[in-house]
């Protein structure tokens, strides 16, 4: 039997912690629902042709998919490739299903990705993504860019996350900034900006000058991303630079009505942040980026933005804007660092004892009444002594154990049932029993 060896980069929870991550999952779920998204699940592999020129530096990360033991007709097919987001292969989904589709069409997605990127803390090679996106045909109205961002707020108010802010800038503004400064090469401009928060600004203005961009144009553009808002103030401060152009002033009117817009339905909410450029290519207006206040360092825990052209057959565009929250990436700091877990650490509420193996039948019949009433329960593995049987639930963090017969003097046939926390015992009826609240409807908190 060979050695187990661990992996770097792949996320395993215990299953206390897989509880929780299955707790914020549905917080998620639910949250998507009530705002009117839809479900659906795409497959993993994309032609890498589809996969590659989309996704800027992560072109380098995508993984390759084939057979071991392929022949000829496997050269006969497109080369795969895992998908690095759930955007490209939405659109590809929306080409493939148009004709059967509503629109505008509100979809979410709550799937694995993987990407080929040096693991680190919050990074890894699969992670989990849940993605909301609404596209239309023809054209998208401006308000979907409002409105998304309201809904990853309800999400993260509904969670035990502490305080966060979702930055905001419009893709148009550097690109009319850089063209205002002759600057050809927006592309490769904007993939150097985004790396700011890793490099700092002196080493993003050595490479901009590597490239050819001027001393002086290079503190511009520094300029531009060092302004960061909470109004619309940021309108004249980017004037005050002294470039112009019209793909500058489209930008910046799309950006403020945003701003605007948001701070009408949640004051507070949108910082314009102008450093913000998202290195996926794909983005044509609107971007996005959330961090939690206090751990800005770590990096966004939610993006995305607006796409015009990703879904396209040639006759018929459908643009779309997303939001994608990094559920592996939050995860990772909320249980891996700050111990967010759940009230109850198990889905199991209640372990039936098992007096004998004579009387496991009577047991299984217990927990099948209480199941049917949709209350969690294991029935013992072992008949051996109660202080046992005790110990196992207690260890597995089960709050309930229920015990055959042995009633009060009151009602002698009666079950009984043991709060292992307060240690309180009462008669139980299996056909009427239920969960205290609390334990019916575990929520997830941190310590302290």
């Amino acid at each position: 039997m060979s050695k187990v060896t661990p992996i770097s980069g792949f996320l395993e929870w215990l299953p206390a912690q897989r509880y929780a991550e299955q707790m914020v999952l549905d917080v998620i779920r639910e949250v998507f629902e009530l705002h009117g998204f839809e479900p659906i699940n795409t497959r993993a592999v994309e032609p890498v042709e589809r996969l590659v020129g989309k996704g800027g530096d992560a072109d380098k990360e995508i993984y390759a998919v084939s057979r071991l033991a392929a022949d000829e007709s496997d050269a006969k097919e497109a080369g795969l490739g895992l998908h690095f987001d759930l955007t490209v292969p939405f659109a590809r989904y929306v080409l493939e299903n148009s004709g059967k589709l509503t629109f505008p069409f509100r979809r979410y997605q709550i799937q694995p990705v993987w990407r080929g990127e040096r693991p680190q803390a919050g990074r890894y090679r699969e992670f989990v993504q849940a993605d909301i996106d609404i596209v239309d045909a023809g054209e998208l109205p401006f308000h979907y860019e409002v409105e998304l961002p309201l809904v990853i707020a309800d999400v993260f108010k509904r969670l035990p996350i502490g305080d966060f802010r979702i930055q905001v800038n419009n893709r148009k503004i550097p690109e009319g900034f850089y063209r205002g400064l002759s600057i050809d090469d927006i592309t490769g401009t904007l993939r150097i900006v985004d790396k700011l928060d890793k490099i700092g600004p002196a080493k993003v203005k050595e490479l901009l000058v590597a490239e050819g961009v001027s001393d002086e144009n290079a503190d511009k553009v520094l300029a531009l991303a060092a302004i960061s808002t909470s109004d619309s103030s940021f309108v004249d401060e980017v004037r005050a630079l002294g470039v112009e152009h019209e793909i500058l002033d489209e930008g910046l009117a799309q950006l403020k009505a945003v701003i605007d817009t948001a701070a009408e339905h949640a004051p507070g909410l949108l910082v314009a942040e102008l450093k913000i450029a998202r290195g996926l290519d794909y983005y044509t207006g609107t971007v996005y980026e959330t961090q939690l206040v206090g751990d800005e360092a770590y990096g966004s825990i939610c993006s995305g933005g607006r796409y015009d052209a990703l879904a396209s057959d040639g006759k018929k565009t459908y643009p779309g804007v997303g939001l994608s929250i990094g559920v592996s990436r939050l995860l990772a700091k909320l249980i891996g660092e700050r111990g967010l877990a759940a009230t109850r650490p198990t889905p199991t509420a209640v372990l039936v004892a098992v007096t004998d193996e004579a009387s496991r039948d009577e047991s299984m019949r217990v927990a099948a009444a209480l199941r049917a009433r949709g209350i969690p329960t294991l029935v013992s593995p072992k008949a051996a002594k109660f202080g046992k049987q005790i110990q196992f639930a207690d260890r597995r963090g089960i709050p309930f154990v229920w015990f055959l017969g042995g009633g009060s003097d009151g009602v002698p046939n009666a079950d009984q049932v043991k709060d292992l926390r307060s240690g309180d015992q009462s008669d139980a009826d299996r056909n009427t029993w239920t969960l205290p609240v609390e334990d019916a409807q575990p929520t997830l908190h941190l310590p302290g």
